[in-house]
């Protein structure tokens, strides 16, 4: 009677192990997600956690400093900062998540067809995305908004739109990698078309580099739609946003610390949260990247 071959099962025991091992080599990855996952936690569940609507104006609880009631006080208007610190969080981290989502729409088939097929049609398309890059940062998406109007979408399509070249480099830069590899030779050997094998090998094992660079994109996203919140051309009241909420706090902060405190709180922990995260998904996706740096 033949021997039935068992698949090899990992008990809890070696799990336990193996978690305890990824934990001491990433733990800042693990400390990042953990931030992360609370932050995102918060935000969904702000709606329950929430004691107070976050547009409620109380005028006779106006700039009461944080306490038992009002964990973190009031605004000028009366409005629990606690609660639109939750709330804003909604909209802070869809910008942040709407740019990249574009960005990576955009710039990943550009960086795809430029660097596999190199020659005028990559110096064409990464021309096209040296004139983006030639502006300042913020200068560009500034531009684009005061053409498109204020606004939480406009300021999404406007840092989607400056973001795209970074993304379209990072990605030429693996496919320049992978189409010397040997397996892609043997699929154009074999007789398949560029696009089959741009779709089935080189995109799959392009994307490490623009993966870890989302994650980080992410946080730096979300700083900049803070930004432009800020100076009134992002989100705009009643909505609430962190960085709406800086801004409405330049009057009072100097007297009432607390306004603008918690919203740069939030903002700075969210970020730093998804660098940690992006620096740990590097040395995870591409071990060798972080040995060397």
């Amino acid at each position: 009677m033949e021997m039935m071959m068992q698949p090899d099962v990992i008990e809890w025991p070696d799990r336990l192990i193996l978690a305890r091992a990824f934990f001491r080599q990433h733990r800042l990855f693990v400390f990042g997600v953990a931030i992360l996952l609370v932050v995102v936690s918060c935000a969904v569940l702000a709606t329950w956690i929430a004691p107070y609507e976050p547009t409620k104006i109380m005028m006779s609880e106006r700039l009461l400093a944080p306490g038992a009631e009002h964990l973190m006080g009031t605004d000028r208007f009366g409005r629990d900062i606690f609660a639109r610190v939750l709330h804003g969080g909604r909209i802070s981290l869809l910008v942040g998540l709407c740019v990249v989502l574009l960005s990576l729409v955009i710039g990943v088939p550009i960086g795809l067809v430029a660097g596999y097929f190199g020659g005028r049609t990559d110096l064409l398309l990464m021309r096209i995305a040296d004139v983006f890059l030639a502006f300042p940062p913020l200068l560009l998406p500034i531009a684009i908004i005061a053409a498109l109007g204020p606004g939480i979408w406009s300021a999404v399509i406007a840092l989607g739109v400056s973001w795209f070249p970074g993304t379209a480099r990072i990605m030429r830069g693996a496919v320049l990698r992978v189409r010397e590899e040997l397996y892609i030779g043997a699929a154009r050997t074999i007789g398949l078309g560029h696009l089959t094998i741009l779709v089935r090998h080189v995109l799959p094992n392009s994307l490490t580099p623009v993966i870890v660079a989302a994650s980080a994109d992410f946080g730096y996203a979300i700083l900049a739609g803070a930004s432009l919140s800020f100076i009134g051309l992002g989100a705009r009241a009643p909505a609430v946003e962190w960085g709406l909420m800086a801004a409405d706090s330049r009057v009072d902060f100097l007297d009432h610390w607390w306004t603008a405190l918690f919203p740069g709180l939030a903002i700075f922990v969210t970020v730093l949260a998804l660098n940690l995260v992006g620096d740990g998904l590097r040395d995870i996706l591409d071990p060798k990247q972080g040995r060397r740096e």
